[in-house]
């Protein structure tokens, strides 16, 4: 299990937030969360070996997921509550990125409806994308 923020961490966070919020930025207050941290348990093997750095300052670093491995778990969120269509759209995965997250997706959920689902949102997302599915 990966570790939960620490309090002081989750307040400067939610403060930064509302400052800017005030300063005319639209960034909800729960921006900064370890709410995919269950992913931790089903994404592919290895993928703490491809997490990435992506800024390091004197008093903090911050790394993301592995481009395949964030890819998956955006693509997971979009199937599963349907919110993160801009992300997946931004990543600009290519048709042959959405084939291999395919398999592993529709293995996410035991209902027996959930492949014919994913199939079917990556599809949309492949046509959003121009693939011309």
């Amino acid at each position: 299990m990966l570790p939960e923020l620490p309090p002081a961490i989750a307040s400067a966070a939610r403060d930064f937030a509302k400052a800017q919020r005030q300063a005319g930025v639209d960034l909800r207050g729960d921006w900064l969360n370890n709410g995919p941290m269950q992913l931790g348990d089903v994404l592919p093997a290895g993928w703490r070996a491809r997490v990435q750095r992506i800024f390091e300052g004197q008093a903090l670093a911050l790394s993301t997921l592995g481009r395949s491995d964030l890819l998956k778990s955006k693509l997971f969120a979009l199937c599963d509550r349907g919110t993160d269509l801009p992300d997946c759209i931004a990543l600009a995965p290519t048709a042959e990125e959405l084939a291999e997250c395919a398999p592993w997706l529709e293995e996410q959920d035991g209902n027996e409806l959930w492949p014919a689902h994913v199939r079917a949102t990556i599809a949309d997302l492949a046509q959003k994308l121009g693939h011309g599915v």
